[in-house]
């Protein structure tokens, strides 16, 4: 029936009634466009044949329905027939009548771009390319060539690796195209070229290339043929990426002699030359290396490029005296149309812009010798290419932060220092720049300051001056556009918030009118900029509320009026509404005691704001600003209705809301707690207890606080100390249990019990009877280590608080318990152990006679755990009295051999908890100090690991207290004969190297890199120990190491090599075991790589070592690849050219990781960790697909294409790139 009454149609669209037929032709192709249509036999030659004729119709308005018949249609019938339209439609093309050349043209490209099976795709191209590529050599007209050229390039670039036996001959064809006289024909040939060579072989990529710089060394060639000739070594480079890397020993020199060689007229080909060196510069990163010096000598020459126009401004007029106007006319003292000069500049600045983004190492070079120029170029007269030179600078500025990130101005070499010094100069530039009449040029001058005040934040406080004219005007000007006021707004921001106020006290007259008036402007992005920066300014007028060295009460009406205008207007955008309930807190927060009067007005606004949905959670940031105001704001008219909705939302299930809520109440109780009604609290308490949870540490911990903010500050109302013990200690107690507990939950959860120990109606007793009871194992067993640690400091929180008699008391309870010499309750003494060790380390316990011989008694058990606390309590105990404690630690281990490891863990707590306590560290140096170090060096050789780890984590952080001492006498002993003690002293290094400033650090600068040289120690355990250290020193203070990378990146390098000798075979009878020894070498080098590459990017050469060693690192085992997938997903984001010049050899090692497979038998463990690897070779791979330019290797398409194509893998990658 439905074929019956296509028949019908199809009888309809050939009809003499130009409407009949357009109105057959729209009937048939809503017909097509169903899902249900299914085309037979005998229907299919009626339908493709009809539809080809209506293409030739004489009313465009049919032919062009036609056209779009054919996305469904071929969809619809045999892939026999749309090869048969194919060749009708080519042969139209290429012999056909002019008229109807374009609509065969149009309908070829339309099939082409529908087509999705590789079986019909084959197809087409065997047939097609044979003929259009005959169409390209004997076509008599360019108009024909072209359309043919058109089309092979869309087949190509969709298809162009179907057909590889193909490839020679079409190249062949396409290359001779290339001396076409006729300049349409060489460019189309360039583009279809360029589809083809993704797909070319390595050879043939060659032959093409060299015949085109054949080509280019016949000097006496016609100009044009040489431009198309350099723009088709561009494009190549374009299209094929790194794979172009092997040429550019034949191509670069070419390009730049003819740069530099070219007729003064011949700005195109200079143009074209500098294209394809800025391509190469981006996409073959590793090859380029040995020409960047000559690409940046020539893109400098030429970005100053001007023959026709001699500048004759003298740079160093003084720009503030000169007269606006006659600024304005430098920039159209010269204009010619036929000047082509600027192509060349602009090209030069996108050179310089790819040598700045692909080649960090040349940062402090280009300094020196680009940013100069692009200084003075800042007054280019060309409006497009100063965009592109501003675009340059801003990518330096950029590239300086990234590769400087966390580091000061080391050296007078940093590009940090060096951009310092030209501030001067590029302020002074710009502000010629922002004189200037174009929109254009302004923008662009305010996006180079905005960028200058992101990388060196306070570098303006001395040319804020000379910018504030330029940043009124902005404001100012009726001529100024939202994106010149945005810019503006943005950049005044920026540089308030980085700059001291004091900066900017003399022109907040000058600036407070135009921000102000900009609140009132219509566009709502400039307004939300505007109450962005009116909040700044807030800050500006008063940044300490005690003194003022600006009188800030004339511009308190206009700021408090110009934002009110906008919060209580509801009809807004909502980026609007939410700057404006900000900006207002700042300003009820800061002058607060100067708005009494309007105060009753403005805060119901801002709770009905709280009301809102869409605005809440701003609200609730707002009111904890307020809260948290010295000025005590009087809050009396809208407190009740404010907590009761902050209540009401921390049973909201948004996130934030909550986390927001429980810091805002907090702050209202802090400030208000007397004004809030006992009920209200209880409500509170009740709300809170459902938030405390090991799922939600964060949370947890925000509600502990407000718990005990809430308790300490009202202590005295019983209801609610009982409403906390009913309500949140249950769950309190549940929380303690749990194995995550730490950090600031548990430090929230230490002052909760110290609160509540000290409210209303609480019992010490109880308390602790309760804690203690949480410590006993439950049904399912015994409770984590960590559950136990922080039960016992909660005790010892607890007994502090409760004063010195119940504390007293219960030492003896817990001493009781050690007497005891039943083993049956190992859990308990367990616990006795670990609360006494927190009780001793806060308080001194000496007047508790024979502490110290009853924490020893317990060396003895037969259990590890409570020997392990043993030595954990006599260290904190000792903490607690170095002067009695410690001798006697050390004479036992002098006397004790047997318990020499549990006494050094004690020793080991003794000295770190000093190291980090500066008080500490003197009452450590009056102790016994030699004494220690002796004991200490005289273990060093020890065979035990354990024993040696704990005496390089001492020595380690005595050299924190001692570094004098300590230093040269762990130096000497890099050079001992024994292997162990050469371990030891790269551990205690790595020990000694923290985060926070010591006073080690000063002689570490020189010394460090004799510890780090022992990464060429012939022990592989010594070179581990020197790796960890070399890890620890990037995380922690990289400034250390920097100098020495150069000769230790190589070395540890080394250190990620399988090593054969390393690998063993251990015979166990029945069958072999391979052990490798080197395993945690390689480990440790790949980790200390990946830390190296956060904190030292600037002196790491990627490209080194990519190939070979990330590579080995790739195909290693479980423990090496893991660490190798970070590290690629790394490189990918951080240095992508280096990863895409070698993109094809990293495909084969992950592409055989996420197919691998355990074995049949392999036990649940094995399995688990096959799919973790796999998952995160999937996460590189994600990273991988993000690099621009990842497309162009056809090994890493297939393995997308595969990896799509698997469901199991298709499922993983898609849940990888969503986390």
């Amino acid at each position: 029936m439905a074929n019956l009454n296509i028949t019908n149609i199809l009888e309809k669209m050939i009809g003499k009634d130009k409407d009949y037929r357009y109105m057959a032709t729209s009937d048939l192709l809503s017909e097509l466009n169903k899902e249900s249509f299914k085309a037979d036999q005998d229907l299919e030659p009626k339908l493709t044949i009809t539809v080809l004729q209506q293409l030739e119709d004489a009313s465009g308005d049919v032919s062009g329905l036609a056209v779009k018949c054919l996305a469904p249609l071929i969809k619809k019938v045999g892939e026999d027939r749309v090869v048969e339209m194919t060749n009708k439609l080519c042969d139209k093309l290429i012999n056909g009548k002019d008229q109807h050349r374009d609509t065969a043209s149009i309908a070829l490209k339309t099939i082409i771009a529908e087509v999705t099976t590789p079986s019909l795709a084959e197809k087409i191209l065997l047939s097609l390319a044979p003929q259009l590529i005959k169409g390209v050599n004997t076509a008599k007209g360019a108009e024909i060539k072209c359309e043919c050229l058109d089309i092979l390039a869309d087949v190509l670039h969709r298809f162009g690796n179907l057909i590889t036996k193909d490839h020679e001959y079409m190249l062949t064809a396409l290359l001779s195209q290339l001396g076409s006289n006729q300049a349409s024909v060489r460019k189309k040939s360039i583009s279809c070229i360029a589809s083809l060579a993704p797909s070319l072989s390595d050879d043939l990529l060659a032959k093409a290339t060299l015949q085109v710089v054949q080509l280019l060394k016949n000097r006496g060639a016609k100009s044009e043929i040489t431009r198309t000739n350099i723009q088709m070594i561009g494009s190549l480079s374009r299209s094929v990426g790194y794979r172009f890397g092997p040429h550019l020993a034949e191509t670069v020199p070419l390009l730049i002699s003819y740069c530099t060689n070219a007729s003064e007229n011949d700005e195109e080909l200079r143009e074209y030359s500098l294209q394809a060196l800025e391509s190469f510069m981006l996409r073959c990163p590793r090859d380029i290396s040995p020409y960047c010096e000559g690409i940046l000598n020539l893109a400098l020459e030429y970005v100053n490029y001007d023959p026709n126009f001699t500048d004759s401004m003298d740079e160093d007029t003084d720009e503030e005296g000169q007269e606006e106007d006659d600024d304005d006319e430098s920039a159209n003292e010269y204009t010619d149309d036929e000047d082509a000069s600027w192509k060349v500049r602009r090209a030069s600045a996108k050179c310089l812009s790819a040598i700045i983004v692909s080649r960090s190492e040349m940062l402090s070079k280009m300094y020196l010798e680009a940013c100069p120029k692009l200084i003075e170029r800042f007054r280019e007269r060309e409006e497009n290419v100063k965009m592109d030179i501003f675009n340059t600078f801003i990518e330096l500025l950029r590239q300086t932060g990234n590769v400087t990130k966390g580091q000061g101005d080391i050296d007078e070499s940093s590009p940090r220092w060096l951009l310092k010094q030209e501030v001067p100069k590029v302020v002074k530039s710009i502000n010629r720049q922002l004189r200037e009449k174009s929109i254009k040029t302004k923008v662009g001058a305010f996006s180079v300051l905005k960028e200058l005040v992101v990388v060196l934040p306070d570098c303006l406080a001395d040319h804020f001056r000379s910018l504030v004219p330029g940043i009124e005007k902005a404001l100012n000007d009726k001529s100024s556009t939202s994106n010149l006021k945005i810019e503006a707004l943005v950049f005044t921001r920026l540089v308030m918030a980085s700059h001291s106020p004091s900066v900017f006290h003399p022109y907040i007259k000058a600036l407070s009118a135009p921000i102000l008036s900009a609140i009132g402007d219509r566009y709502y992005k400039v307004t939300a900029e505007a109450l962005r920066v009116c909040g700044e300014l807030v800050r500006v007028l008063r940044p300490n509320l005690e003194t003022s060295s600006v009188d800030f009460r004339p511009y308190i009406g206009p700021i408090y009026k110009a934002i009110l205008g906008r919060l209580a207007n509801q009809d807004q955008d909502q980026e609007v509404k939410e700057c404006a309930i900000s900006c207002m807190s700042l300003v009820v927060s800061t002058f607060g005691d100067g708005l009494q009067r309007e105060l009753p007005a403005c805060l119901p606004i801002l709770v009905d704001r709280m009301g809102n949905e869409i605005t809440r959670l701003t609200a609730v940031k707002a009111f904890s600003v307020i809260a948290n105001s010295p000025l005590r704001i009087d809050l009396s008219c809208v407190l009740d209705h404010v907590v009761s909705e902050l209540t009401a939302f921390l049973r909201k299930a948004n996130r934030a809301l909550r986390q927001a809520t429980l810091g805002t109440l907090n702050s209202l109780v802090i400030t208000y707690g007397g004004q809030i009604g006992s009920s209200s609290y209880e409500t509170i308490i009740a709300e809170l207890s459902t938030l405390i949870s090991d799922m939600d540490l964060h949370m947890t911990a925000l509600a502990l606080e407000l718990c005990c903010t809430i308790m300490v500050d009202r202590k005295s109302i019983k209801n609610v100390g009982l409403a906390v013990r009913n309500k949140v200690l249950p769950q309190a107690l549940v929380l303690i249990r749990s194995a995550l507990l730490q950090g600031q939950a548990l430090q929230a959860l230490q002052s909760f019990f110290a609160s509540l120990v000290q409210s209303a109606n609480t019992s010490f007793d109880a308390l602790l009877d309760s804690l203690i009871s949480a410590a006993k194992p439950s049904q399912s067993g015994s409770l984590a280590k960590q559950a136990l640690s922080s039960i016992a400091k909660c005790v010892a929180v607890l007994c502090l608080a409760a004063g010195d008699q119940k504390c007293a008391s219960t030492i003896e309870m817990l001493k009781g318990i050690l007497k005891d010499d039943s083993t049956t309750n190992s859990a308990k003494q367990h616990m006795a152990l670990l609360c006494l060790g927190e009780i001793g380390r806060r308080k001194d316990l000496s007047n508790h006679v024979q502490i110290e011989n009853i924490v020893i008694e317990s060396f003895q058990s037969p259990f590890e755990e409570i020997k392990s606390a043993a030595s954990y309590a006599l260290g904190n105990i000792a903490v607690g009295n170095l002067s009695k404690y410690l001798p006697f630690i050390l004479d036992q281990i002098d006397n004790q051999q047997k318990k020499q490891y549990l006494l050094l863990h004690s020793l080991k707590e003794v000295i770190v908890r000093q190291s980090v306590d500066h008080t500490g560290q003197s009452e450590l140096q009056d102790s016994n100090i030699e004494k220690i170090l002796a004991l200490l060096f005289n273990h060093c050789e020890s065979e035990e690991e354990g024993v040696r780890n704990v005496v390089a984590e001492c020595l380690g952080k005595i050299a924190l207290i001692e570094p004098k001492k300590l230093v040269p006498a762990l130096k000497v002993r890099t050079s001992s004969p024994a292997a162990n003690t050469r371990a030891t002293v790269a551990i205690a290094i790595k020990y000694s190297i923290v985060e926070r400033p010591e006073k080690i650090d000063e002689i570490m600068y020189s010394e460090i890199s004799t510890f780090l040289m022992l990464i060429k120690d012939s022990d592989r355990h010594v070179r581990r120990a020197a790796v960890l250290a070399l890890s620890t020193a990037a995380h922690n203070k990289p400034n250390l190491i920097k100098g020495l990378l150069p000769e230790l990146l190589p070395l540890l390098y080394d250190q990620t090599v399988i090593k054969q000798e390393l690998i063993r075979t251990v015979d166990l009878g029945p069958f072999k075991h391979v052990v490798d020894d080197g395993l945690e070498l390689r480990k440790a080098a790949f980790e200390c790589v990946d830390t190296l590459l956060d904190s030292c990017l600037d002196q790491v050469n990627p490209s080194s070592f990519i190939v070979p060693f990330l590579l080995s690192g790739l195909g290693d085992h479980y423990d090496v690849k893991m660490p190798c997938h970070l590290i690629l997903s790394k490189l990918a984001d951080k240095c992508p050219s280096a990863v895409l010049a070698v993109l094809d050899s990293i495909v084969e090692p992950i592409e055989k990781t996420i197919s691998h497979k355990p074995k049949g038998d392999a036990v649940k463990q094995e399995v688990d960790r096959n799919e973790d690897m796999i998952r995160s070779a999937l996460r590189a791979i994600s990273s991988l697909s993000r690099i621009s330019g990842s497309d162009y290797s056809i090994r890493f398409k297939n393995l997308m294409n595969k990896i799509t194509t698997t469901p199991a893998l298709a499922e993983k990658y898609n849940s990888v790139r969503s986390e």
